[in-house]
């Protein structure tokens, strides 16, 4: 006797293949059969009356590294069909770190991924993954390695090259991540201490990932003026190192630089062309998410969050300061010239002092303050001691299209932490919001194309096993919904809303999402990279 099966479905197998009207049959967590099973008896059966049955989603690419911990139902995710989150992104992760360290770690941290109220029981990123394993958790989460962890547990913020020990102390903690599990590597060149780091260097770092085939991820130097420059940076780096690279949101930000995403789509062609396995990812809007120091002169990150602290409060910097992010830069990305300050939105502040500012771009606070913009964002970094997350309207939406359209590219949220405030509307909407803009609105996918794009093309990039299709033998890991009318309800003005159209969620073949409602179910766990080490 099977444990659930779910009848009358629109099967989407994640293939890419047309759908096909049958039954999916689950025993022991796992998918047993699929096709007509009315003869077969279940502990469960649900009708889905027409509704699809597709692979859970896989959101390739958020923060989520310390909210898993605190939130470990994850109604958010559950809620929209994601099974299975990979964190540790953009070189920022909760591990490796060094005693010493460990609080400008938490700094460099916290806009993005948030903090705890506990003490990180964990050092090394292979402890990080044994706590999430022990947490019980309602999804499955895989990580990578992330750089900027790396440099900062090495060198701190120092604005320098790493030397030869410090490379190796590098590669070293790199490699216990590898043989621990991790899925590969990430950077966050746009982040210092990232944006201090050679080509050179990272290659040095990427050397050790072939033997773990592990994969390079990267937040790119610059997504602005510097865009096509930074793609051909990390193409340079994997094809030295000899590492398969993915291209973490891929856009074009800032309205001078709109359309430029088909040139960087050219470049990533041409490298597959000559062999190199590249790939990309992107969300499914027009605006994009982070900390407000990464709208600054790079200058004056040196040194970490008490070092920035200091040249915001000094009064006698400001001319410069105005005046650098009063015109593009030859060097950095200054997107704020191009799209102005009525396009950054405070998302999340630390203080209840400032709270009222949430959801406000710094155009209206400033002139409510009476104060030149840039005054404005400094005086509120040193009040908020530089943790402010915004909301930044910086790409188009024919340039998003064109990617989501693309064959190589697959679909993830880059969501933030949201403890406090208005986060992006991605954290809450990004997977209904693929197929009712981009499916029933746009018909840019069809419902088979989208469900690949969030089911067996991440699970195939990223190494987490035997999951993201329907097929016998494959985790049970399965989402049900109405192609006709799911939805997301989450909007930039009122960001914390469910969607529609989810019916039921299943982790491993246990409910966990059922009629909608999160069944408190903690079936899922630590996917550990399927790594085939070549000695």
């Amino acid at each position: 006797m099977l444990d659930l099966i779910l009848t009358n479905g629109r099967i989407v197998d994640g293939t890419g293949n047309p759908w096909f009207l049958g039954d999916v049959g689950v025993k022991d967590g796992q998918i047993v059969a699929v096709g007509s099973l009315s003869e077969q008896e279940a502990g469960k059966v649900i009708d889905v009356h027409r509704q699809v049955i597709s692979p859970g989603f896989i959101d390739g690419h958020c923060h989520s590294d310390l909210m898993i911990l605190d939130h470990p139902f994850s109604e958010i995710k559950i809620q929209q069909g994601v099974t299975t989150e990979v964190v540790g992104n953009c070189g920022l992760a909760p591990a490796p770190f060094v005693k010493s360290n460990a609080e400008l770690l938490k700094s460099y941290i916290q806009p993005v991924i948030g903090k705890t109220s506990w003490d990180w029981p964990w050092e090394t990123v292979g402890q990080y993954m044994e706590t999430v394993a022990a947490s019980q958790i309602s999804e499955h989460i895989a990580t990578y390695v992330a750089h900027g962890a790396l440099r900062i547990a090495v060198m701190g913020f120092a604005k320098r090259p790493a030397t030869s020990a410090e490379l190796q102390l590098m590669k070293q903690m790199l490699e216990e991540g590898l043989k621990a599990g991790a899925i590969g590597f990430s950077i966050g060149l746009l982040y210092a201490p990232g944006s201090y780091t050679t080509k050179e260097e990272i290659a040095e770092l990427c050397s050790v990932l072939p033997k773990y085939n592990g994969l390079f991820s990267t937040h790119i130097r610059g997504e602005g003026n510097n865009l096509l420059p930074s793609i051909k940076e990390v193409i340079w780096i994997a094809e030295k190192a000899g590492v398969s690279l993915h291209i973490s949101h891929l856009k074009a930000a800032g309205k001078s630089n709109w359309g430029k995403v088909l040139e960087a789509l050219e470049l990533v062609e041409d490298a597959r062309a000559r062999g190199m396995d590249v790939t990309c990812d992107v969300y499914p809007y027009n605006a994009g998410s982070t900390s407000l120091t990464t709208v600054l002169p790079p200058w004056m990150l040196e040194g970490g969050i008490d070092s920035l602290l200091e040249v915001t409060g000094d009064k006698s910097l400001r001319p410069r300061i105005r005046e650098e992010l009063s015109r593009e830069q030859p060097d950095w990305d200054n997107l704020v010239s191009s799209t102005g300050w009525q396009s950054v939105f405070i998302s999340t502040v630390h203080t209840e002092a400032n709270r009222s500012l949430e959801g406000k771009h710094i155009a209206e606070i400033s002139e409510a303050r009476g104060q030149h913009p840039v005054d404005c964002v400094l005086d509120l970094l040193n009040e908020e001691e530089g943790r402010i997350t915004i909301v930044y309207f910086h790409m188009s939406d024919e340039d998003v299209k064109q990617v989501i359209g693309y064959e190589k590219s697959l679909i993830a949220s880059d969501s933030l932490t949201c403890e406090t405030g208005k986060p992006h509307p991605r954290l809450y909407g990004t997977f209904p919001r693929v197929f009712a803009k981009y499916v029933r609105e746009d018909r840019l996918l069809s419902l088979e194309q989208a469900v690949r794009k969030i089911t067996s093309f991440p699970v195939q990039r990223f190494k987490l096993g035997k999951r993201g299709l329907i097929v016998p033998g494959y985790a049970a890991d399965l989402a049900v919904f109405d192609p006709d009318t799911i939805q997301d309800l989450a909007t930039f003005e009122q960001p914390r809303q469910y969607p529609e159209g989810i019916s039921h969620v299943f982790v491993k073949g246990k409910p966990t999402l059922l009629h909608g409602q999160h069944t408190h179910a903690r079936e899922g766990g630590l996917i550990r990279a399927q790594h085939q080490c070549q000695h």
